[in-house]
């Protein structure tokens, strides 16, 4: 749903019904309303005061963060793989070649070269940080790998069943920024590896929902900002804005341009069984504290433009001009005309 169809609509609606008003008399009232003499309206509704806040809704879908193939790093036999949808923490397999694993560890850094005695660097110090968190002591986290690093090496080697030569490289690690989520595999047990061919294709573990919308819509969306994503089973979690796409790329059905927009889930274990499910993403937008609202049915067009309520007081009917602000929640905010909180203004019959 576009923000502003609403409105859009009903101003519309407005416009065409110019000319089909009750008819009036010339006589002035008070607050610059007209009298009528048509009898009064069969349905009102209440001048509310209270806060008002916009909301607008779009189409999503649940999945996951961060999809990545992972790639073998030396020829060889596929000799095990994970289940699709299983979730590989830091230290565990992420796939074997030739019975030798290769295991998943935390960095932003990929694993292209060979780590030993004498190489200093970045991926020293990530490497050196795992065997930290992992519990292996007796070396500093620097940027050296020196022979107290390669001992600690040997001891993580060793108690992972691999030979203990104090050197790590890309057939034996794989670093992510986090957990990983297998989502397929891309070769079966058995196969041949290739240095540079994928296997594996992963996502990050965190729940997300993906959705599209309009560039004109997204300028009022921001990284942070409260949702709530209604599921298929009809109840509803709470979430933020992770991010706002910065191209937009047109939709060839709508010929309208769009951006994605990423929502992160507060409550992600109420999706655990869902997966690439349609959701609904409520968006709110502005509010307006403590306003005076009336039923956007009630609005008016009048004869000499603008826009005005029928006003119901004293057992009287009297047209009144407004300015209207803000539309949502069915209602919309209006000023002018001398009302008041619990004033009644006519609304059609249904």
């Amino acid at each position: 749903m576009k923000r502003g169809t609403v409105v859009a609509a009903v101003l519309a609606v407005l416009a065409v019904g110019v000319g089909t008003t009750a008819s009036v008399t010339l006589n002035s009232s008070d607050d610059g309303g007209t009298p009528q003499d048509t009898g009064l309206p069969q349905v009102t509704a209440a001048v509310e005061r209270g806060d008002l806040s916009e909301s607008t809704q779009a189409d999503g879908n649940i999945g996951y963060a961060g999809e990545r193939k992972i790639n073998a790093a030396a020829a060889g036999t596929l000799t095990w793989t994970p289940k699709a949808g299983s979730v590989i923490k830091r230290n565990e397999r992420l796939y074997e070649v030739d019975g030798r694993s290769v295991r998943l560890l935390y960095g932003t850094k990929p694993m292209y070269r060979t780590l030993k005695e004498g190489v200093e660097g970045d991926d020293v110090r990530q490497l050196e940080s795992n065997l930290a968190e992992l519990g292996y002591t007796g070396f500093t986290v620097d940027e050296e790998y020196s022979d107290l690093t390669a001992d600690a090496v040997k001891r993580w080697q060793k108690q992972n069943g691999g030979k203990e030569t104090g050197t790590v490289g890309p057939e034996t690690v794989a670093f992510a920024s986090s957990d990983v989520r297998v989502e397929s595999a891309a070769l079966s047990v058995g196969d041949k590896t290739a240095p540079g061919q994928p296997v594996l294709t992963t996502t990050g573990s965190e729940r997300i929902v993906t959705m599209k919308l309009d560039v004109a819509e997204s300028g009022s969306v921001k990284e942070g900002d409260k949702v709530t994503v209604q599921l298929p089973d009809g109840t509803s979690t709470p979430g933020r804005i992770r991010s706002v796409g910065t191209s937009a790329k047109k939709d060839p059905e709508s010929d309208t341009s769009e951006v994605s927009v990423t929502v992160s889930l507060s409550e992600p274990e109420k999706t655990d069984a869902l997966d690439q499910a349609p959701v609904t993403v409520e968006l709110k937008g502005q509010t307006k504290k403590d306003v005076l609202t009336v039923p956007v049915e009630a609005l008016l067009a009048m004869p000499g433009g603008g826009f005005g309520v029928e006003v119901v007081q004293g057992g009287k009917a009297r047209e009144v001009p407004i300015e209207p602000g803000l539309f949502a929640q069915g209602r919309v905010e209006v000023t002018g005309g001398a009302l008041r909180e619990g004033m009644k203004v006519g609304v059609p019959k249904i």
